[in-house]
């Protein structure tokens, strides 16, 4: 009897599992597209998105909270690496003096409000077993394992030393 309730507890908790991953996907799809539509911003467009989904699907109020957390995480990391690379690409040196200047100033505030971002999304980028994740790479941040995610999945125990916590990279 026993056994049969750890097979049922299992095929529950993957069923739970594939749920919320489509439930992430589905969330993370809509959410990008409210923000390349219009001027929404995250926050707007995550409580747009959640809207739609809710009432397209039968999710527990408590599974879209979580799952959202999931995607709001992961679509700051993403805008912090496209803004990164945008600081990178820029060389002032090529611009004249005036322009410099002016480029310099935009710089300076735009600098100041992607490290308040980046403080905000640091913390974002703790990441625990049992969670849904989008494709990237997990570290152990006891043991220093990687783990390489292809796919859109829950977090697994690390596989070397089975602690709990990791930070993402892409």
């Amino acid at each position: 009897m026993t056994e049969q309730n750890d097979q049922n507890q299992e095929q529950q908790d993957q069923s739970q599992e594939q749920q919320e991953v489509g439930l992430y996907e589905k969330l993370a799809k809509r959410t990008a597209e409210l923000l390349e539509e219009s001027k929404k911003t995250l926050d707007e467009a995550m409580k747009k998105a959640k809207e739609e989904v809710s009432k397209a699907g039968d999710f527990s109020s408590e599974q879209m909270d979580k799952v959202a957390s999931y995607v709001r995480r992961d679509l700051t990391e993403n805008a912090n690496k496209a803004s990164e690379a945008v600081m990178t690409t820029v060389d002032p040196h090529r611009m004249a003096a005036g322009v410099q200047s002016v480029f310099s100033r935009i710089l300076t505030s735009t600098a100041d409000a992607l490290s308040d971002l980046a403080q905000k999304a640091e913390k974002n980028l703790e990441f625990k077993t049992g969670e849904v994740t989008s494709p990237g790479t997990l570290t152990c941040k006891d043991c220093g394992a990687e783990m390489h995610m292809k796919n859109t999945t829950r977090i697994p125990p690390c596989p070397k030393c089975h602690k709990t916590l990791f930070r993402k990279s892409y």
